[in-house]
């Protein structure tokens, strides 16, 4: 977008926009997101901002009226590939909390220096800045959303000591803590220790319109003990760098609003940011719907499920190992023979050291499935060695890859593995590091809702591929996938049952 496009965006108070840039006005020294109330500044006035880091950095204060920090994220650290890209999804899973600077750019391969330079040049504002900006805003979050201490605010956002939070919200905000706790327009949630399950709840922002159906595509895959769902809900465990934690998200779709409340049972504070951006990426809540509808629509074969599932999002991962071992049981066969594989496989893994509500296991690591895991699995042999094969160099960490990847570096370190082929490179790419463009054409399912769809129209062929739509065909394959196989989560989960149940009634051991 240009600055006229912004600033018509600005005038019309377009919510779309929100988190997508900042707007800066020099008159009045704060920066506000797009759809603020307040009157339309000159234009000679704005200076507008691809983060809020770099307003932070050009001496802006968030304004007070608007909350720029209470917004989605930018859709556009999915859609970009390039080193901001890759850095940003790397800045938000907390990297620099736990690794620093160093640790960012060796991620990435680049010396800190250079990383600093480049970010600095494409998002205005360095690593360090980014990071305290993402700090600010999970502070800000828990400050309103919560009545935790504000010591353990100070630590679960990753800030290195009580002085350097108190000193970051009043240069960001312009308001002490305390001052923008008083802000909270609603009833605050109980407060959330290290080791305790009392809950913690936050609402989670989105850009409208959402489909809930991706809670049916998390419910058709869940794996008893560890996760469970149903059509506006899902929850699960999940092991993080300082411990294991438990969280379900609930939808709302009468209520007003149509609230996404996220409720954390249990969690190590320190891994509190991670899990927030862990869960944002799972329910692809920064995406610009309304854009990528508008591109699908254009084709004839999509448009009818567009208007009917407006807002489909496309589900991530919350454990990168995790969905390579998941992709590559599940590749070639049924998801239902998929997920009673993976009941099984489930066995290797230890009980969660919070359990609750039904869940009591984690699901095994790598290196618990190289030792013993795959012993559990069935089906042809070579799978069974490529599972293993992938679980070993994961754990012995040859085979490292994350959210900070690009698709040419998913598919240079996958693809010399074992049992691994491109349909597996494209998925992993589309739940790991949120891939937009990843078309699975050689996939039977989106064969079958290409089928499924309704009859082609008249006159020339259209592409096979849908490359008239990039960059949104993974969203396509989505629409595809739901034409294809209109899944029930109850009845699945209802047979994730009794395969499990069978499953340990035979004793199935190590």
């Amino acid at each position: 977008m240009d600055f006229w496009q912004r600033y018509r965006a600005i005038d019309a108070r377009d919510t779309r926009f929100d988190g997508q840039f900042y707007t800066a006005v020099r008159t009045t020294g704060i920066y506000c997101r797009p759809s603020c109330p307040a009157r339309t500044p000159k234009a000679g006035n704005v200076t507008f901002y691809e983060t809020s880091a770099a307003a932070h950095d050009a001496g802006y204060r968030a304004c007070k009226r608007c909350l720029p920090e209470a917004v989605p994220g930018t859709p556009a650290w999915n859609l970009r590939s390039d080193i901001a890209g890759r850095a940003m999804r790397l800045i938000n899973d907390g990297v620099i909390n736990r690794d620093g600077v160093e640790g960012l750019a060796a991620r990435l391969g680049y010396s800190s220096r250079q990383l600093n330079r480049i970010l600095s040049s494409e998002l205005g504002a360095g690593p360090l800045s980014l990071a305290r900006a993402s700090r600010a805003q999970t502070a800000r979050t828990l400050l309103v959303s919560t009545s935790m201490k504000a010591a353990d605010i100070a630590f679960a956002a990753g800030f290195s000591s009580v002085r350097q939070f108190n000193e970051t919200i009043g240069e960001v905000f312009a308001m002490t803590p305390s001052a923008l706790r008083a802000t909270a327009r609603h009833h605050q949630a109980p407060a959330l220790t290290a080791v305790s399950s009392t809950a913690l709840t936050l609402n989670l922002p989105y850009r409208q319109p959402f489909d809930p159906g991706i809670f049916d595509f998390l419910a058709v895959r869940a794996i008893p003990g560890i996760e469970e769902g149903t059509s506006s809900s899902y929850a699960r465990t999940l092991r993080l760098a300082h411990g294991d934690a438990r969280f379900r998200v609930d939808y709302d779709g009468g209520a007003p609003g149509r609230p996404l409340v996220l409720t954390i049972g249990a969690v190590d504070l320190r891994d509190l940011s991670s899990l927030l951006s862990r869960v944002r990426r799972l329910l692809d809540l920064d995406a610009d719907p309304v854009a990528i509808d508008a591109a699908l629509a254009a084709d004839p074969r999509l448009a009818a499920s567009v208007a009917a599932c407006p807002g489909m999002r496309m589900p991530g991962a919350v454990d990168p190992q995790e969905l390579l071992v998941r992709a590559m049981i599940g590749q070639q066969i049924t998801v239902a023979a998929a997920r009673t594989a993976l009941v099984r496989l489930s066995l290797a893994g230890s009980d969660s050291a919070l359990p609750g509500d039904g869940l009591h296991r984690i699901f095994p690591t790598a290196a618990q499935i190289a030792e013993s895991g795959f012993e559990l699995l069935r089906g042809p042999q070579r799978r069974i060695d490529s599972v293993r094969g992938a679980a070993a160099a994961m754990a012995s960490g040859d085979l490292d890859f994350g959210y900070g990847d690009d698709v040419p570096g998913l598919e240079a370190k996958l693809l010399p593995l074992a049992g691994v082929g491109p349909w597996t490179v494209g998925y992993v790419a589309m739940r790991v590091i949120g891939a937009p463009d990843v078309f699975l054409v050689n996939d039977a399912a989106v064969r079958n809702g290409i089928r499924a769809l309704e009859p082609q129209p008249a006159g020339p062929a259209p592409d096979p591929d849908f490359r008239g739509l990039s960059p949104w065909r993974s969203y396509a394959t989505m629409h595809l996938w739901r034409a294809a196989a209109p899944a029930s989560p109850r009845a699945a989960q209802q047979s994730a049952v009794r395969a499990q149940t069978t499953i340990l009634k035979k004793k199935v051991t190590p």
